[in-house]
């Protein structure tokens, strides 16, 4: 089992951006990195796991909800230094585009909180870096697709 501080290689995760009409659902980080944070539901990918079985099994934990993946849309790195300068975490997430295709919502898991936000109000609220602009990029997509 790969430790996720200090890992001696970087670690595959998934996200899902969940949108429907005008809102993208988030969930606040329950522990470290990046506790209280707000972000996209998801995850580390298991060994032997494929990428979108990951993603589906990842939003059911942290949200009950069931998606329909509708594709990939980024791969962003994340890279966080400690304060010596050595790398305490590292991550590769891939980002998929996901609309709601069933289940209850409710917060667990790691996340303490699960919420549908809209696009006007997402510049007021504490989301993780990069997450915004990505965000920004799922919302022009699913309009020119009228998602």
């Amino acid at each position: 089992n790969i430790s996720r501080q200090y890992p001696e290689r970087p670690i595959l995760g998934v996200g899902a951006l969940i949108i429907e009409g005008d809102s993208i659902l988030l969930v606040e980080r329950g522990r470290e990195p990046l506790k209280d944070w707000l972000s996209l539901p998801g995850g580390a990918v298991e060994t032997g796991e494929r990428l979108e079985d990951a993603l589906r099994r990842e939003v059911r934990e942290e949200t009950g909800l069931e998606v329909e993946i509708l594709c990939l849309l980024e791969i962003f790195e994340r890279i966080m230094l400690d304060a010596a300068g050595i790398t305490e975490y590292h991550y590769v997430l891939m980002d998929y585009l996901c609309r709601p295709a069933g289940g209850t919502l409710c917060a667990a898991d790691d996340a303490s909180k699960v919420a549908w936000v809209a696009e006007r109000d997402l510049p007021d609220l504490k989301i993780t870096e990069g997450t915004p602009a990505v965000i920004a990029k799922a919302f022009d997509f699913a309009r020119s697709r009228a998602l």
